[in-house]
């Protein structure tokens, strides 16, 4: 049986009590909009709003004297140091696809349902206008609303220990923050949750990038040229679609491999079954070392004998839709990517027929 996916639902097992607002960072324009929201939420709807420290250090926001009673209600959080996994209901999101992504980021085990609404520049994910936001928060709190399942990547990186660097409290000298660090004999060990893209590049070196993909244990190729993305069906209309990849219905089960500017006339893009295994590895004749970043973040170095090793999550995001998966995605075929826009064809007339 295959499922309708317009018939994946929102339910409810007991009334939402906590969300928390994430806000794009560093924009004006979006203060006076989180000021409504939060508004609304603590005081028509008696929610406990969870908002980032770092937001409410804006001193836009710092300084309104008129949004201080709604601020004393909020709890806060710092990313990295404090966990909220467990104490959320919903995620509104304010902002552009960044905001998403980095929502994503925040929950490396179960997503809560998000509702992500468009107030960046492109907006491929965010379906929601802020216009009526009062009648849609209403509906998404009552449970009436479409989902789209957005598979993530499960990443484990598995570095030999080089005594480069030291690692206390899960931080290593160099900022880059590793995720459920694990230590094993002379290897370190780090996990990530990624919703668009796992990008393997040859970063500063002027050389090409020289990697070899595994797909359960084989190797299937490897990959000369300025890169590889691993992507989900949602990072398909990301960096892959800008690589030359068809771009993929988030409800089809797969992962995409594309490679960048390969030097090889024959090198398409492929999909592969969501669940298989792939593992990316330096080549042993590479000139040089390979650089990797998820979703953008977390950029690192890799080496010789390191390894990156990537499969579906078991850990969906569940992102709330305007109308339905189908509809939505179309539509931002359409506004954000202009997909198949072209003048028509005039039609013939009668005597050009005749």
């Amino acid at each position: 049986h295959i499922q309708d996916p317009a018939s994946q639902r929102l339910t409810w097992n007991k009334p939402p009590k906590s969300v928390l607002v994430i806000k794009k960072i560093r924009d004006a324009s979006l203060l006076q909009p989180f000021k409504e929201l939060c508004v609304y939420l603590t005081e028509e709807n008696n929610m406990i709003v969870y908002v980032e420290k770092k937001v409410l250090e804006d001193p836009a926001i710092a300084n309104d004297e008129n949004f201080g009673p709604v601020k004393k209600k909020f709890c806060t959080f710092r990313e990295d140091y404090d966990d909220i996994s467990n104490q959320i209901d919903f995620i509104i999101c304010l902002g552009g696809d960044g905001t998403l992504l980095y929502a994503s980021s925040l929950f490396q085990g179960s997503v809560p349902p998000v509702m992500a609404f468009h107030l960046g520049s492109l907006g491929f994910l965010t379906p929601f206008n802020f216009e009526n936001f009062q009648s849609q928060v209403t509906q998404v709190i009552e449970g009436n609303a479409a989902l789209v399942l957005r598979s993530r990547l499960k990443v484990k990186v598995v570095k030999e220990h080089r005594d480069k660097s030291t690692v206390q409290n899960g931080i290593e000298e160099n900022g880059v923050v590793s995720a459920n660090l694990e230590k094993e004999v002379g290897k370190q060990i780090m996990q990530y949750q990624v919703l668009n893209e796992v990008v393997v590049d040859r970063g500063p070196s002027s050389y090409l990038s020289n990697v070899d993909v595994f797909l359960d244990g084989h190797l299937i190729t490897t990959v000369q040229g300025d890169g590889v993305i691993v992507s989900t069906p949602t990072g398909s209309t990301a960096y892959a679609a800008a690589a030359g990849a068809s771009m993929i219905h988030p409800n089809v089960p797969a992962i995409m491999i594309t490679p960048i500017c390969p030097h090889s006339l024959s090198f398409r893009p492929i999909v592969v079954p969501a669940g298989v295994e792939l593992k990316i590895m330096l080549s042993p004749d590479a000139r040089n070392t390979a650089w990797v970043s998820f979703d953008g973040r977390k950029r690192q170095e890799i080496c010789h004998g390191d390894s990156i090793s990537i499969t579906t999550s078991c850990y969906p995001l569940p992102s709330i839709c305007f109308r339905d998966p189908v509809s939505d995605w179309f539509e931002s075929l359409a506004e954000c990517l202009h997909w198949n826009v072209r003048k028509k064809q005039n039609n013939f007339t009668v005597e050009e027929e005749e």
